[in-house]
């Protein structure tokens, strides 16, 4: 698939303002994970483990509805605008997988 303007050779440009959001998030995350490994070896309750890590994939889970429209708006979008309806085709795989 060749891909829009914008995702030539599988990589996107992006905004200052959504680079920013994602790793912020990414940061976020990654803090969280760590707070979750240090309870694991301070041998915590597993329950608080348990919603700690519940925590983390909730926020994993926004990083990728955010990614995911970003995508839309604008890979897909232009995609579907040039006729390269083979991007739905992707969306709907990617979907498919999240939603499992």
């Amino acid at each position: 698939m060749e891909g829009c303007d914008c995702c030539q050779n599988r990589t996107k440009k992006r905004s200052e303002e959504e680079y920013k959001s994602l790793i912020n998030r990414l940061s976020r995350i990654e803090g969280q994970i760590r707070g979750i490994r240090g309870m694991v070896e301070k041998d915590a309750y597993c329950i608080d483990i348990l919603t700690q890590a519940s925590a983390a994939a909730a926020a994993l889970n926004a990083f990728s509805r955010e990614l995911l429209s970003a995508h839309i708006r604008t890979c897909v979008a232009q995609d579907i605008r040039a006729g390269k309806d083979e991007t739905i085709d992707e969306l709907v795989s990617i979907l498919q997988k999240m939603m499992k």
